[in-house]
């Protein structure tokens, strides 16, 4: 016979840092890839000959095919389990797919044509069957965290780990594209395809390496097997429909997405061509943003959570987006080194958004166990459907964006880059703040971590 309380008890306490280093080490392929994605894909395409409307057809193929995996992942996963295997099912997929985003057109090569429709399909297919992969891997692995430990500030430091090493998986990304850009030749679009190739080759065999450790470290969520040995009973998507605060966390997630990725996607392109900084600059602008992101994300792990400080620390770190986003509007391009300064605020606007942005997630799901998946996965859907259509429309209109070489290197243009990374951010955080101050978050009495990840 087992004893509930005692289990319960059990499922309460901090977890050890054991635990939560298998659990964050978890999404490295998935965010390392990613980091590619979102960084890269777009200077890719443009670098070797597609127009950026074409660009943006093959992103958003990719994220439209994200955002509907993640709502039927979420509801199979809800319904039989198994984060595990959905996890390493995904990565496989992941690791298989995504050395063909970046590897030049596979289409192409059979037929024998360069034609900008069959690269723009040949791209789109391997983008969409590398961002089903990701998908999988993504909502298995958020929603494995309620299942891990009823614990609310240890699933916050969950969150706060994973967070860190998408940091680590950033920063290997950006290590990796600043030697290759320095030690291979872009000279032609075939010369250009050998960089990423080589930048996506490393990017999956690093990942890879750390989903084998997750693995083997990780086990199958105690409280999701219970659940299905006692009978499971499935939580209606009308259930999280009717909560206000459901609405209120996917909004806030979504806003929270959209500083992060429509940032990252244009940042190259920004530092580059608005800047005029150095080639090494698509490397370590986004290095040091990811360093200080790591380092804010390591000690929010040490803080006891409760609703109020998720609340002010979100607020705080979109208040501080809102401020990078006003320098980035107005700095001219003579002064580009102070983007090194920015990049330190942004990282740390960056760290404070996601991990609290995700804790709100946790809060919401509360010990509601059996809706879990499907709540990352519908507010991942969102987050993959408006950033897809976001990133498409920008980007369609990067080409009638005037050049800049024969401005005044004191005058800032406002050119769509400049809104891009530095408006467009701005304006959701400041949603985001709004939002958050408006929630009724519940928490219960929480006891801060034992083992700290660094302890």
């Amino acid at each position: 016979m087992i004893n509930h309380s005692e289990d319960d008890e059990s499922l309460t306490k901090p977890l050890g840092r054991c635990s939560v280093f298998y659990y964050g080490i978890g999404h490295m392929l998935n965010d390392i890839t990613s980091a590619c994605w979102f960084t890269y894909l777009l200077v890719f395409l443009t670098d070797i000959g597609l127009s950026p409307s074409d660009a943006a057809v093959v992103m958003l193929s990719g994220q439209v095919a994200d955002g509907l995996t993640t709502i039927f992942a979420g509801e199979l996963i809800d319904r039989f389990g198994h984060f595990k295997v959905w996890h390493i099912a995904g990565s496989l997929l992941v690791a298989v797919s995504f050395s063909s985003v970046f590897g030049g057109c596979l289409p192409c090569k059979l037929i024998g044509s360069d034609s900008a429709m069959l690269q723009t399909i040949g791209y789109s297919v391997f983008a969409a069957i590398f961002n089903v992969g990701w998908a999988a891997t993504q909502v298995s692995h958020m929603s494995m965290v309620n299942c891990i430990t009823l614990n609310s500030t240890s699933r916050v430091v969950l969150a706060s780990c994973r967070n860190a090493f998408t940091m680590v998986a950033n920063l290997s990304l950006y290590a990796v594209a600043f030697v290759v850009f320095n030690m291979v030749g872009a000279g032609t679009p075939a010369a250009v395809e050998n960089q990423y190739r080589w930048i996506a080759y490393t990017s999956i065999f690093i990942g890879s390496c750390f989903v084998v450790v997750f693995a083997i470290g990780t086990r199958e969520p105690r409280l999701k097997l219970e659940a299905h040995v006692k009978g499971y009973v499935r939580i209606s998507w009308m259930y999280w429909f009717k909560k206000i605060l459901y609405h209120q966390v996917a909004l806030v997630y979504v806003l929270t997405r959209l500083v992060t990725n429509v940032s990252q996607a244009f940042l190259a392109f920004y530092v580059i061509n608005d800047l005029q900084m150095s080639l090494s600059s698509k490397a370590l602008v986004p290095a040091i943003i990811f360093v200080c992101s790591f380092v804010v994300s390591i000690l929010l792990q040490e803080i006891k959570w409760t609703s109020q400080r998720l609340k002010g620390f979100y607020t705080a770190g979109g208040l501080l987006w809102v401020l990078c986003g006003i320098g980035i509007l107005l700095l001219p391009r003579n002064m580009n080194a102070f983007m090194y300064i920015l990049s330190i605020f942004i990282g740390i606007a960056n760290a404070l958004i996601m991990v609290t942005g995700v804790g709100m997630q946790s809060v919401l799901v509360g010990r509601d166990l059996n809706g879990c998946a499907f709540v990352y996965g519908s507010l991942s859907f969102m987050d993959k459907m408006i950033c897809g259509v976001a990133l498409f429309i920008l980007e369609s209109y990067q080409r009638s964006t005037p050049e800049l070489h024969n401005c005044s290197p004191s005058y800032h243009f406002f050119s769509l880059n400049r809104y891009a990374l530095g408006l467009v951010p701005a304006v959701c955080a400041l949603l985001g703040v709004i939002i958050t101050c408006s929630m009724n978050l519940q928490t219960p009495i929480l006891v801060p971590l034992e083992e700290p990840l660094l302890g």
